[in-house]
């Protein structure tokens, strides 16, 4: 185990989230199409995820793919969502013997319906695990996701079940995607890019940032130990002042 992250083993962050950017670009650097950038990624995927439980991170929320990559051409989107089938059917035996739970946030209905069985199948044969929990955002979109708490709460209203008074952070938050998941305490964008791009935008209200250079495919376990060293160094204080 890394050093300082040892040495600091209370302040390892318990929930690190990680918006995966750059495969296009590393493939464009290399001339290859962009599907293989995706595919060099998803073997960054898997040194982040063994690095995650080496580290003693409790939760790892990867943004997969994302409402708008929808808008991409259908030739990459199919690759991405071969690449998605892959993973699940390749990468479960591994992430259920080491003890990781595999949860899915995003909009499934979109989704070709064998990845829904698989994700189905995924989620509850590792339901008991808790090691590490790893959670995929596929189909996923930050805003949707809070329109769609507002609308159950809405609905509640109408019906005479909840008063509007009654609405308060908390109440709102048991009604997003990652009810029962606590809110990352590190957020981790690859590339060089300084923006959210529609991921945890509730949840991410007072986690720390991250933003490194290092193309998503190059990025490893010597890369997310030092991302943990960063967000060490921080003084985190939720909008009180200390003094």
């Amino acid at each position: 185990m890394n050093q300082l992250v040892e040495a600091k083993q209370t302040a390892v962050p318990r929930h690190v989230a990680v918006i995966m950017d750059g495969n296009g670009r590393w493939a464009k650097a290399r001339h290859l199409p962009r599907i293989a950038g995706h595919k060099r990624g998803a073997d960054a995927v898997r040194r982040v995820v063994e690095a995650a439980w080496d580290f003693g991170v409790d939760y790892l929320t990867l943004y997969a793919f994302s409402s708008e990559n929808w808008k991409r051409p259908e030739e990459e989107v199919g690759g991405l969502m071969s690449l998605l089938r892959l993973y699940l059917r390749s990468e479960l035996d591994e992430l259920d013997r080491n003890g990781v739970r595999v949860r899915v946030i995003g909009d499934r209905g979109r989704l070709p319906p064998d990845i829904r069985t698989l994700i189905a199948e995924a989620e509850a044969r590792t339901v008991a695990n808790s090691r590490l929990t790893l959670i995929l955002a596929v189909s996923y979109g930050g805003q949707g996701e809070i329109v769609q708490a507002a609308r159950r709460l809405a609905e509640e209203v109408a019906a005479g079940r909840l008063k509007p008074e009654d609405i308060d952070e908390s109440r709102f938050a048991i009604n997003l995607e990652t009810a029962g998941i606590p809110d990352p305490d590190l957020v981790i964008r690859t590339s060089g890019e300084q923006r959210l791009s529609n991921f945890l935008l509730w949840q991410a209200a007072y986690a720390e940032f991250v933003f490194t250079d290092t193309l998503w495919p190059d990025f490893g376990r010597d890369e997310f130990a030092a991302a943990l060293r960063e967000f060490q160094s921080r003084d985190r204080r939720f909008g009180a002042n200390k003094e």
